[in-house]
């Protein structure tokens, strides 16, 4: 696909570049339900495992600040806080799922608990898109990490 500009010339688009604007939005909505869906775990999680509660305190407001950055920024460093943290979250859940984290064995096994799934989906949505993200702003040379 071409695009005339105004002297004329044509230049083509490539469709990373196109499409940057649409997979920013999406992970930092990816971001935003992240931190969603652990604000509506937070009550629980603060009486049953208080450390816990704060991680998804941090969590949360982690979402958000790397949400909005992502969209103001159009660098790799922004790719890379998404990804890493959705990563983090994703493998967190994993290993509380698997071998269980202290102080809560409860859930080891618990795989098909709703608000789990939909964390699990949102992650690895996030977690996809920011290493596409990250790799196509690494091949433009956008910003130095």
């Amino acid at each position: 696909m071409a695009i005339r500009t105004e002297v004329g010339a044509s230049r083509a688009i490539e469709p990373s570049r196109r499409d940057e604007p649409a997979r920013r939005a999406v992970t930092a909505l990816g971001l935003l339900g992240i931190a969603l869906i652990h604000l509506l775990d937070l009550p629980g999680k603060l009486k049953e495992t208080p450390y816990l509660g704060a991680a998804y305190i941090v969590l949360i407001v982690a979402s958000v600040a790397v949400a909005e950055y992502l969209m103001r920024r159009h660098d790799r460093r922004a790719w890379l806080a998404a990804t890493a943290l959705a990563a983090a979250v994703l493998l967190g859940y994993v290993v509380n799922r698997s071998v269980g984290l202290p102080g809560a064995m409860d859930d080891i096994g618990n795989w098909l608990e709703p608000l789990g799934l939909a964390s699990m989906f949102v992650e690895a949505v996030v977690v996809v898109l920011g290493l596409s993200g990250l790799v196509d702003s690494m091949a433009r040379g956008s910003a130095d990490v």
